[in-house]
């Protein structure tokens, strides 16, 4: 059998955790960039096939793709650190100090947009022929999303800025949940449909992730779509990093921790009568003198 229990599951995510803000800062760069980098092309990937057929549900059934193969090889995304990192503090692992938290974070939102912007570039020059033609129909298509996930929050003002910010929340719930569910079996194939499923709603539900956002709008700027940098990043990146970060520890991390974490302290359990009248009868033996 190789289900995993949730006591022990959540050893293993606190070990998980524990090792990556370990992680020297070469591995971290590697692993991040190479897990925007899958995760992003197989954004593009679902788009493509959301267009091409119609079908956007086809989409987000094969985007976890992605998902599943920077997860199999051990690559970082921001969204899953913002959980594993938090619960090895919490559990007073050696050499975790929210510091090296901090420091994990950065290196993997680096990394991550390195990852990312590189897919970006590389699929605008396949949408556009080297950007000697217009972009094609999945080109102009990414290009109307980065204008509906920025302006269109901005057209609501407060009010947008509060559905962006839950629409993030909402992403982590799932995509946090994904990266748990990765480690509650021991073989591949219950590896791959356990986190399968929380990452096709996600993405289905169009809920906001920052590390597929680092994608979607800097392709959007690359093909013509009309918003600016300042309104990616004020409109969509920081409030999105930012609900990613509560959705993954309210909803997933510290709920896992507080019930399943921490040793349950041990239960006084209280005498019977007749024990505790023989109890006291040993003591009062005790206590007479002897000669």
């Amino acid at each position: 059998m190789t289900y995993v229990k949730p006591t022990e599951l959540v050893q293993t995510v606190i070990d998980a955790g524990a090792s990556k803000v370990m992680l020297s800062t070469r591995d971290t760069l590697v692993r991040s960039i190479m897990g925007g980098a899958l995760l992003t092309l197989a954004a593009a990937f679902a788009v493509t096939v959301s267009v091409t057929t119609g079908m956007p549900l086809l989409g987000a059934v094969l985007f976890p793709i992605g998902f599943v193969m920077l997860y199999l090889l051990g690559y970082d995304l921001l969204t899953g650190v913002f959980v594993l990192a938090p619960l090895a503090w919490l559990d007073k692992r050696p050499g975790v100090t929210l510091g090296g938290i901090l420091r994990n974070w950065g290196l993997v939102f680096l990394g991550n947009f390195i990852g990312a912007f590189s897919i970006a570039l590389l699929m605008a020059i396949v949408f556009t022929n080297g950007f000697s033609t217009p972009p094609n129909e999945v080109g102009q298509a990414i290009g109307h999303i980065g204008e509906g996930r920025t302006v269109g929050y901005a057209e609501h003002g407060g009010n947008g800025m509060l559905t962006l910010f839950v629409r993030a929340v909402l992403c982590n719930a799932m995509v946090a949940t994904g990266v748990v569910l990765a480690m509650v079996s021991k073989d591949v194939i219950g590896k791959i449909v356990a986190m399968w499923m929380p990452i096709m709603l996600f993405f289905f539900m169009g809920f906001e992730h920052s590390i597929v956002n680092m994608f979607l709008f800097p392709s959007g700027l690359l093909l013509g779509g009309d918003f600016t940098i300042g309104d990616y990043l004020i409109w969509n990146e920081i409030p999105t990093v930012l609900g990613n970060l509560v959705g993954g520890l309210l909803f997933v991390g510290l709920p896992l921790y507080v019930t399943y974490g921490r040793p349950a302290a041990p239960r006084r359990v209280r005498p019977s009568r007749r024990e505790a009248a023989a109890a006291r009868a040993v003591a009062a033996d005790s206590a007479v003198p002897t000669r």
